[in-house]
């Protein structure tokens, strides 16, 4: 249960990290690409990367710090930090095929689920 609360109270602090930096930004630049989104996307990835390091082979705390940090804090900011965490694991553990095909699935699957469910609400929305 401790476990689920340190998830929770992460995720919550994530997501609240993520909305404020993300419209800070592009609310100054405004230039039309999502800088923020890639900021959060790139720092994420920082601190679950320096998380993963420092916690590495750690019980006790350490399992209660990965549930904060890693899963909570890093999950609510951007799903894009563990992503990034397994696509690294496959390259050191010498998988290239597998980590091309990760980076590759995640990358074209995910844009064309994003567009399926947009098609979808837009079929929809118009037949209603």
């Amino acid at each position: 249960m401790q476990a689920y609360l340190l998830i929770a109270t992460g995720g919550a602090l994530g997501s609240m990290a993520r909305y404020w930096m993300a419209s800070n930004i592009d609310g100054r630049h405004g230039s039309g690409f999502p800088w923020g989104t890639v900021l959060v996307n790139i720092s994420g990835s920082f601190v679950i990367g320096l998380a993963a390091a420092l916690l590495a082979g750690k019980t006790g705390w350490g399992d209660n710090a990965r549930a904060l940090v890693m899963v909570g804090l890093c999950g609510g900011f951007t799903t894009f930090s563990s992503f990034s965490l397994q696509t690294l694991a496959l390259l050191r553990d010498g998988y290239l095929l597998r980590a091309g095909g990760h980076v590759a699935l995640s990358v074209l699957a995910c844009l064309f689920a994003t567009w399926a469910g947009m098609a979808l609400v837009q079929y929809f929305g118009k037949a209603a």
